[in-house]
């Protein structure tokens, strides 16, 4: 639509689109496939024997995938480190923007219980998501009052590749975007959540944060459905290995209105990131198995040798000292079994030579978490 100073602002009409969607039979084998891969996965806690730290890692898990795609330079490593009070050797503004994410995960959650999915929340969770990170003088929690577009870096109004709602069109745009979340419709879950991710990116609602906002809308929108009882899909990994695919299929609803094309695209990444997120869970019950096992075999009735065990799955990375303060044990006492469990294999030595404070990492849970993250 032509607005008054002479640019084209895209208008998207309201949900559900008209002509309906067509359910064929591929998008009905792919619904079927993510469905049944989700509902697994939500299973998969009730078999871990620590379930909500399991969780903690996936929602750090998201938070890294999704900031990275708006090009946060920030990694699980860095995220891992941050852990431990004493390191001070990372970037504080990109694990700040990590940090914020997992924040407004939580915040979200919590809220759930109390609030609906709805406009007002969405508002509240993007304030958390802003707090003193890069965006944060873009008015976090409240809609836009001026227009925005996206585009290359430097582009302006008359180069952007979109040019989302004008204010006015986008306060309409969201309360008919609100309505839909609340129609009483025999849309399956996962198609209205794809269908909601991409009317939200379309609409652009805030100056900034909209893409993790966005992502952020699929665990919310899962958990409130109760399709997930925890917000165990880190589905920013398919996101981010798939980036040019995803803004291709984007701009196709848009501009086409090829909405089925994006659903496939969207119903895969949630049987694919499914998966993947099975297969580490299952993977890191089969470590803390093996581990124990060997633990059991040589700690000689040490109860801290098992006790070390259950924390590294918090704390992957560690130092001497840590590990003292986390087993409440004297500093010697924490450096013998540091130093017992580098030779059983379980933490490597990551210190860069010369430097006075060794790390040490649980190697092999830190691979497993870190699938996908790498810089």
């Amino acid at each position: 639509m032509k607005q008054p100073t002479g640019y084209d602002a895209f208008i998207p009409n309201e949900l559900p689109p008209n002509p309906p969607i067509d359910i064929d039979d591929e998008m009905q084998d792919l619904l079927s496939q993510a469905d049944r891969k989700l509902g697994r996965l939500d299973g998969i806690t009730e078999i871990l024997p620590n379930p909500e730290l399991f969780v903690t890692m996936y929602v750090k898990k998201e938070a890294v995938l999704s900031s990275q795609i708006e090009g946060t330079q920030a990694s699980m490593i860095d995220m891992l480190n941050t852990q431990d009070a004493n390191v001070s050797d990372y970037d504080f503004d990109n694990i700040r923007e990590v940090t914020n994410y997992v924040n407004a995960m939580s915040y979200g959650l919590k809220r759930l219980e109390k609030l609906p999915f709805s406009l007002r929340l969405i508002r509240e969770i993007h304030q958390v998501l802003l707090k003193n990170v890069r965006g944060y003088t873009k008015n976090p929690g409240e809609f836009r009052k001026s227009q925005n577009w996206i585009g290359p870096a430097g582009c302006t109004l008359e180069n952007a590749s979109f040019i989302p709602p004008s204010p006015g069109e986008m306060e309409k745009a969201m309360g008919a975007l609100e309505k839909f979340f609340y129609e009483e419709d025999h849309i399956p879950a996962l198609i209205k959540i794809a269908m909601i991710h991409a009317q939200f990116e379309t609409i652009h609602p805030f100056l900034d944060g909209n893409g993790r906002m966005g992502r952020l809308l699929i665990t919310f929108w899962l958990c409130q459905k109760q399709i997930l009882s925890q917000p165990l899909l880190y589905i920013s990994y398919y996101f981010k290995q798939n980036r040019s695919e995803y803004y291709e299929n984007l701009n196709k609803v848009r501009f086409n209105g090829e909405w089925e094309n994006w659903i496939k695209f969207f119903l895969k990444g949630v049987a694919i990131t499914s998966d993947e997120a099975t297969s580490s869970a299952k993977a890191i019950l089969s470590l803390k198995n093996k581990y124990s096992q060997i633990l059991y075999e040589v700690d000689n009735g040490n109860s801290s040798y098992q006790r070390l065990l259950d924390l590294l799955f918090k704390y992957p990375i560690v130092s001497k000292k840590q590990i003292a303060e986390l087993l409440d044990v004297s500093e010697p006492t924490g450096a013998t079994i540091c130093n017992e469990f580098v030779n059983l294999g379980i933490l490597i030595d990551v210190t860069p030579e010369k430097k006075r404070y060794k790390k040490y990492r649980f190697d092999e849970y830190v691979s497993i978490l870190q699938k996908g993250t790498e810089l």
